[in-house]
């Protein structure tokens, strides 16, 4: 190549190096004073109605973050762990919460070991731990939320009853080889032993059954009630380990 063509061709490089692309190709980012910033739509806009009604960012994040348990179920869940950074700016104060429960008492090195198990499973009944989420969202909401517990879980419960219509990032999340080894995952996350394709109406009636119960009983619903039952059940018949005291006695720190 001659020395004028090889100046040419290094143009477009250095004209991208020193100029680089603006936002206004993609999406735009997310600014706001009074708002709530969720990766879904959805969930932003139920955490946001809190607000109008009064309620706290506690409460609004907790009703955000109850939606996409229902919106995204490969990322978020009631079964799942809670990990908080809350400023109070009224204050000045820093708080963090760790609601990551444990592995049952009874999974030890040592049962671990007579199943022929010699490293940690990255799936199956051995690598459920107790749930963490529920009991944070209650010593949050008792600590900063301002509207009653009830009132933040009707958007989530609404979404699961009625539906909602699978965007794509979520349907090329749909793990479906994973789904189809375990017959309560397909039967609920397979509508007629399929993935929901984009645009789909996706509904979960079971899971709303779950936040009706949470929202009228609370916390002990979840870890001493109908819903603590259901887990020890599946539990059990799966060979795990986990017992009710494991479920009660749960406290975030």
């Amino acid at each position: 190549m001659k020395p004028a063509l090889r100046l040419l061709a290094l143009i477009p490089i250095c004209h991208a190096a020193l100029f680089p692309q603006g936002r206004n190709y993609g999406r735009s980012m997310v600014i706001t004073q009074q708002g709530v910033a969720a990766t879904r739509t959805l969930a932003s806009q139920a955490g946001a109605q809190i607000l109008a009604r009064g309620g706290s960012a506690v409460d609004a994040a907790i009703a955000a973050n109850a939606v996409l348990c229902v919106l995204e179920p490969m990322m978020d869940g009631l079964g799942g762990d809670l990990f908080v950074i809350y400023w109070e700016a009224a204050t000045g104060k820093l708080t963090g919460l760790n609601a990551s429960g444990p592995a049952p008492r009874a999974l030890s090195p040592e049962f671990l070991e007579n199943k022929g198990v010699k490293h940690m499973p990255r799936d199956g009944i051995h690598s459920v731990t107790v749930p963490g989420a529920v009991e944070g969202w209650a010593k949050m909401h008792h600590r900063f939320g301002k509207l009653p517990w009830k009132d933040l879980f009707g958007a989530a419960i609404a979404y699961a009853d009625q539906g909602f219509p699978v965007p794509e990032g979520i349907q090329d999340a749909w793990a479906v080889k994973k789904l189809e080894a375990h017959e309560d995952s397909a039967r609920v996350f397979l509508p007629g032993g399929k993935a929901p394709q984009t645009g789909d109406v996706f509904r979960n009636p079971e899971m709303a059954r779950a936040f009706r119960i949470l929202a009228d009983k609370g916390p002990d619903g979840f870890y001493k009630g109908e819903i603590a039952a259901a887990i020890l059940k599946t539990s059990q018949r799966l060979g795990g380990t986990m017992t009710p005291e494991d479920l009660a006695s749960f406290s975030s720190e």
